[in-house]
């Protein structure tokens, strides 16, 4: 029997402020930031699990402490157990009573347990020998369905209605894996998009991404409704009529504001209209998608579980579904939300700017692909620039498509020199500073 011995957390922040990479109507001067986590066990494979949690700097000084607090539930665990049933792993964590309070489900507490559950997926599929999306496509449907926690869903979808949605994709797994490590996976670009940019530097990104072949482009709006009809123009302009491009307001909205404020872009056609309002408003995002229509409603990056995901499908509220690898409860959870969208008929295409999202949720829509929806049609991966060269196993896209992933584990294990290089070195006690400090 082998043992976890070790749960190791770092602070790692980047200044991406200083270049407003990142910059949007809500988040005007972001460090990107993990909020890292590292399961080492007593095994003589000396493999281990790397996950983290995604945030824009301060917040990672709690975030950490949420992931400490983690470290009893798992130092002496058998590792051969945790790993062999990671349904009943995820729910030990989730339901500790205790932790439980603080969301329930939600939460800085639910997203340390997600990082959690994503290092054992990490290491689970690094023993596998196999890139997370095709360990997890490997699975049987009486597998996948073991790892979902269907409390409070089994109104929207039940146990059977999951197997039956897996069950009908199995027979073409092997061929939508061929086809997916022959060309890859739609992706969209958000570099061209962000708040801060100068005009010329907007129209410089947005030639560039028709160039490198991406089939989307992404704006930040919200701030000024002038500066935003500006910017779309000058986007408009540099990619052509009929060229898809999204619009992303960060939350910035009431309703009515929402509705005003989108049909007035009209002219430019927006793609969708992304997190127009708090995303823990279902019947406001039901109330926009009605009153912007025929423009879609794309939201989800800040949708806390599967709970919230589901009311939103329910109520109509969501035309696309924007799953994030390290918001919910990890792994497990966000193949709950996978299922659901499957269910209701509505597209999947990530959130993944920040650091470390693109490699980590390309598995999650590679694994729909080939084992779940079964269908690339009007699917998209968000594509951001920055910071792959942190990490072991950075995203390659190419002519606008990620390129699966052949590497064993999830994607999400930083190089060992760029965690030491870029360690937050500043207070954790009453500090002020947005900018990253590393040591």
């Amino acid at each position: 029997m082998s043992t976890i011995v070790s749960v190791d957390t770092r602070d790692i922040r980047f200044p991406t402020s200083l270049q407003l990479d990142g910059s949007d109507a809500m988040n005007p001067d972001p460090d990107y930031s993990a909020a890292y986590v590292v399961l080492r066990t007593d095994a003589p494979d000396g493999l281990e699990g790397h996950a983290f949690v995604f945030t824009i700097g301060r917040g990672n000084d709690v975030q950490v402490a949420a992931l400490e607090a983690l470290r009893g539930h798992l130092v002496g665990e058998d590792v051969e157990a945790l790993l062999a049933d990671m349904g009943a792993a995820s729910r030990r964590l989730v339901h500790d009573s205790q932790l439980r309070w603080l969301g329930p489900e939600k939460g800085v507490m639910h997203m340390a347990i997600g990082a959690v559950v994503n290092a054992l997926w990490d290491l689970r599929a690094k023993r596998a020998g196999l890139p997370l999306w095709q360990h997890l496509a490997g699975l049987s449907p009486e597998e996948l369905v073991s790892l979902v926690d269907f409390r409070y869903l089994s109104d929207a979808i039940t146990p059977e209605e999951a197997l039956a949605i897996l069950r009908a994709a199995e027979a073409g797994r092997a061929e939508r894996t061929a086809h997916l490590l022959d060309v890859g996976y739609p992706a969209y670009t958000t570099t061209p998009g962000w708040l801060g940019y100068s005009d010329e530097k907007l129209e410089r990104l947005c030639r560039e991404a028709v160039a490198d072949g991406f089939p989307q482009i992404k704006l930040k709006v919200g701030a000024d409704l002038a500066d935003d009809v500006r910017r779309l123009r000058i986007a408009r302009g540099a990619v052509g009529p009929g060229f898809p491009i999204a619009i992303d307001a960060n939350q910035r909205w009431d309703v009515a504001d929402a509705i005003e404020w989108v049909n007035a872009l009209a002219e430019f056609e927006p793609a969708w209209i992304e997190e127009p309002t708090s995303p823990d408003d279902i019947l406001g995002h039901a109330a926009i998608a009605r009153g912007v229509a025929p423009v879609r409603v794309a939201t989800g990056e800040h949708v806390q579980n599967r709970i919230v995901f589901k009311q939103l499908l329910q109520a109509s509220g969501m035309d696309v579904m924007q799953i994030d690898a390290t918001r919910v409860g990890g792994v497990n959870e966000n193949i709950a939300n996978l299922l659901l969208a499957a269910k209701f008929g509505v597209p999947v295409c990530p959130h993944a700017g920040g650091i470390g999202l693109c490699e980590a949720v390309q598995h999650l829509s590679m694994f729909d692909y080939v084992a779940v929806s079964g269908t690339m049609d009007g699917r998209m991966i968000e594509y951001v620039d920055h910071l792959h060269e942190h990490f072991v196993t950075p995203t390659v896209v190419v002519r606008g498509r990620y390129l699966a992933p052949t590497a064993p584990g999830a994607g999400t294990e930083m190089l060992q020199d760029s965690i030491d290089a870029n360690t937050w070195q500043g207070s954790h006690a009453g500090q002020d500073e947005h900018v990253a400090a590393p040591a």
